[in-house]
């Protein structure tokens, strides 16, 4: 054992060293060992090569996204290697063969989770060969950085099981699998420079076989409130059903204009005593499950029944012995098409199915100018699934809450979509239920005083019917808080018109703006919404600017890394 003093030295000296001198003096001290076993004389210490290492690993960056955060992480990453001098490619995982892999030195994964645990849609194709394949990967090199939100049940789970068959095949991790909460900005800044750290000493040689990192993550607080007050924004004869719902807290709600608001929902009693009824069993019934007793209908209330995944279907066709091809279904379809065998018990299904996820949503209210309240805009969600009108569960939970009905909710932060400083212009474009962040950011520039211009495109299907919050917005422009507007009423003619197309509409002045060093903001439906809106605001760019289509999206791209360009999308 070391004397105090020692140790104490020993840990200072350990704190300030690189991993090169950490290396060398491991190198060190086991031929010291050696030599004195034998001889009395101790070995001469290796020379030190003060010349900067030579880099010859050449990564690759691989990127499974939904939103778009975990593209913009591989790009800041790529980034910064060709800062240092590290040669690198960053690439769309969906782009990317499986066969390739064989033929790489170095890749470094950067994947976000989805849902009940799921992968992205640009990286199913990528998991699903990689797993059916036979490939020997003895000689690839990897890291994994996972991208998710811990309110979820199967937290990074898509990160879990990409590291789990890149080892399966034999590839080598040079670092432990780090699994990020929503904030992931310093974790992952923490991440790249350990890369960089590695490469430019060219010891990625040794690979960590330690368990994945805990990452610390910040409490998310619950809240408790009351629905103060609920409105359809929608006029009579609307195709949509969307609620304006302001939710007054227990206490101060503490929230960022760009945050949104997470619920749990739960589901219906009406539901649950039918798929009870199908098991011919009591809901109030006490049924052991993962360590915890409870009831029941309490199990059933609180576990996903509604549009289920296609594993946990899978999963549910094996235990009552059918074959299940439709997707997306819910539980009570299942059972009504399916008689249960007299052999299943419920409890074999309760462990097929996952808690619920929680629902975000976008906040449309301002501290500041809110005082004490939270405000919401959610639209009701219907669709046909298996020939059968459904709506969402959560939406007809949250617009199912009356007046004066209590309500609990938590605030998801995100950092990812932020206003800019106060004299900066900025450019909105939300249509739909995608004007909830933007009235919070109006209400907030109002309310401060900003002094940057403020332009937003919206776009619904009638203008006389689906105009949310048309005074509001007619009171900015009066004001001067809003210095343009652009509404898309999709339906009011002919041919159907859409925010992208106000925006060609606009193109001299909307790149103008750009120039001046606005910023741009997108907030609604991914697909096909958000994809067109990019594309048309590169063609504008390519075309004002008299510049190629590719150098136009590097124009864009640029933006996004400078947090210029930021999308709250889903």
């Amino acid at each position: 054992m070391l004397s105090e003093n020692k140790l104490t030295l020993l840990q200072q000296l350990v704190a300030n060293a690189t991993d090169t001198e950490i290396i060398w003096t491991n190198g060190y001290l086991t031929g010291y060992l050696e030599a004195v076993k034998g001889t009395t004389t101790a070995p001469p210490a290796p020379a030190i090569n003060n010349a900067e290492p030579k880099v010859t690993l050449k990564p690759t960056i691989l990127y499974g996204t939904e939103t778009g955060n975990s593209k913009k992480a591989a790009s800041s990453l790529h980034a910064a290697f060709k800062k240092s001098k590290i040669q690198s490619k960053s690439t769309d995982i969906v782009q990317y063969s499986v066969s390739k892999l064989e033929k790489e030195e170095l890749l470094l994964f950067v994947i976000s989770t989805q849902g009940e645990g799921e992968f992205p849609l640009n990286a199913i194709a990528f998991y699903e060969e990689l797993v059916a394949s036979n490939i020997k990967l003895d000689n690839l090199k990897y890291a994994v950085f996972g991208l998710g939100d811990t309110s979820y049940p199967l937290f990074c789970n898509a990160a879990v099981l990409l590291n789990e068959a890149l080892q399966e095949k034999g590839a080598q991790s040079i670092l432990p699998l780090v699994k990020s909460d929503v904030d992931y900005s310093e974790e992952f800044a923490n991440w790249q420079q350990q890369l960089l750290n590695l490469l430019q000493n060219n010891s990625t040689a040794i690979t960590v076989n330690e368990a994945p990192v805990k990452t610390t993550v910040p409490h998310k607080k619950d809240y408790k409130g009351t629905v103060s007050h609920k409105v359809i924004l929608n006029d009579h004869g609307s195709n949509k059903q969307t609620y304006h719902i302001e939710i007054t807290g227990d206490e101060d709600i503490i929230y960022e204009p760009g945050d949104a608001l997470g619920i749990i929902p739960k589901n219906s009693y009406e539901s649950v005593i039918e798929i009870i009824g199908y098991f011919t069993d009591s809901p109030d019934r006490k049924v052991t499950f993962k360590d915890k007793t409870d009831t029941l209908l309490n199990w059933l209330t609180q576990l996903n029944i509604k549009g289920l995944s296609k594993k946990t279907l899978s999963s549910i066709g094996e235990l009552l012995g059918v074959n299940i091809s439709y997707e997306k279904a819910d539980l009570l379809d299942v059972l009504i098409e399916n008689p249960v065998p007299v052999n299943i018990k419920i409890e074999s299904l309760l462990e097929l199915l996952l808690p619920i996820a929680p629902r975000l949503y976008s906040i449309s209210s301002s501290a500041e100018a809110h005082e004490g309240q939270v405000h919401l805009t959610v639209n009701l969600n219907r669709f046909v699934a298996n020939n059968k009108v459904k709506t969402g569960l959560a939406s007809q939970y949250i617009t199912d809450i009356p007046k004066k009905g209590e309500i609990d909710f938590y605030i998801h932060r995100n950092n990812n979509f932020r206003l800019p400083d106060a004299d900066t212009d900025i450019i909105m474009i939300g249509p739909g239920t995608g004007i909830a962040p933007f009235r919070s950011f109006l209400a907030e520039r109002d309310i401060t005083g900003a002094d940057g211009r403020n332009w937003l495109f919206f776009g619904e299907q009638h203008f006389t019917l689906d105009f949310y919050y048309q005074t509001e917005i007619q009171e900015w422009l009066n004001t001067g808080v809003l210095a343009r507007f652009d509404g898309a009423f999709s339906r009011d003619q002919e041919r159907k018109i859409y925010v992208q197309d106000r925006i060609r509409e606009n193109a001299a002045e909307f790149n103008q703006w750009l120039l001046d060093g606005a910023s741009i903001y997108i907030c609604g439906q991914k697909a096909p919404m958000s994809l067109d809106v990019e594309n048309t605001i590169i063609e504008v760019i390519a075309n004002e600017r008299n510049i190629p289509v590719e150098e136009a999206k590097q124009v864009l791209e640029s933006l996004e890394l400078e947090g210029k360009y930021q999308k709250d999308v889903y």
